[in-house]
């Protein structure tokens, strides 16, 4: 296998994020001694094993890791998003060192949209992660039914098929690098970029196989440059991320390097019934907290 010179440079940088943020995130939890010691528990290491490995074959795991914690009542609904952009940062940074490498794509449609996804996330964990629990609520409620949404139109063939190119320019990559910082954004509210990526570089003309180096670089980069917002801010939960990053890592090994492809069809309509219930239990509980919250407002109050 060779890589090119642009992809090795990508790669490197990409390495080095990696190890920048384990220090960082060990750094600001150093200050927090009652955290420090936490353990992630057995169901949290089996959670980011599954999803991880359902991930690197295409399945994502934003929206079954949300539908996990969410039947679980694993944490408060306002600490679910950073613990997704935490938690599945390493095993998703695994995914683009191994694709990056694997699949060839332009450097410059890689770069530009990996870029643009970095800043909508940067800006969005800085919104996100000062957001009340019911606006929280409402946000993830209907990113779960876009997702489910992208899902079923998987399942039932209604996304593009894609053409054979591995770049774009002009317009085209306007367009995408436009899209893609949008998606970045979204991220951080809990939806996840894969499913939209593959749409987006289908409908463009990319070949579907340019997706995976494509929305996986992105989401390598954006999520521990995000994530660390979440962390700075307390808003995660720490057994959870650890839980999430300890399975996924060899999940994401075993998928990409072992076993590379499954019959998952069946498992993509799971995913589809159990994401919506999420979602209706999501969109609910914000409901039940909108008079609450007016109730409860006073003049001056933040």
């Amino acid at each position: 296998m060779t890589v090119n010179g642009g992809a090795l440079a990508l790669l490197a940088a990409l390495a080095l994020l990696a190890v920048g943020y384990i220090l960082r995130w060990w750094w600001l939890e150093r200050a927090r001694p009652m955290r420090a010691v936490a353990r992630p528990s057995l169901l949290d290491t089996l959670t980011g094993f599954g999803t991880n490995f359902f991930d690197t074959l295409g399945i994502g795991s934003f929206a079954p890791t949300t539908a996990i914690f969410k039947l679980r009542a694993r944490m408060p609904d306002e600490n679910i998003p950073g613990t997704l952009n935490v938690g599945h940062a390493l095993p998703t940074v695994t995914q683009a060192l191994i694709f990056i490498a694997l699949v060839t794509v332009d450097l410059a449609t890689l770069v530009g949209m990996i870029v643009a996804a970095v800043a909508g996330a940067w800006l969005g964990a800085g919104v996100v992660a000062r957001l009340p629990r019911r606006a929280v609520q409402l946000g993830m409620g209907l990113a779960l039914l876009i997702a489910a949404i992208l899902f079923l139109a998987a399942n039932l063939q209604w996304m593009p098929s894609g053409g054979e190119g591995l770049g774009l320019e002009g317009g085209a990559l306007a367009v995408a690098i436009g899209a893609n910082f949008v998606l970045g954004a979204l991220m951080t509210l809990g939806i996840g970029l894969y499913a939209p990526c593959l749409m987006l570089v289908s409908l463009l003309g990319l070949n579907p196989i340019a997706a995976f180096p494509i929305m996986m670089g992105s989401c390598a980069f954006l999520m521990p440059i995000g994530g660390l917002r979440f962390v700075r801010a307390a808003r995660y939960d720490l057994r959870a991320t650890l839980g999430l990053a300890l399975g996924g890592i060899p999940a994401v090994l075993v998928a990409a390097l072992v076993v590379k492809s499954l019959p998952i069809v069946w498992l993509r309509w799971l995913v589809v019934v159990v994401v919506l219930y999420t979602a209706t239990v999501m969109l609910a509980a914000a409901s039940r907290a909108g008079p609450a919250c007016a109730r409860s407002a006073v003049p001056g109050s933040r």
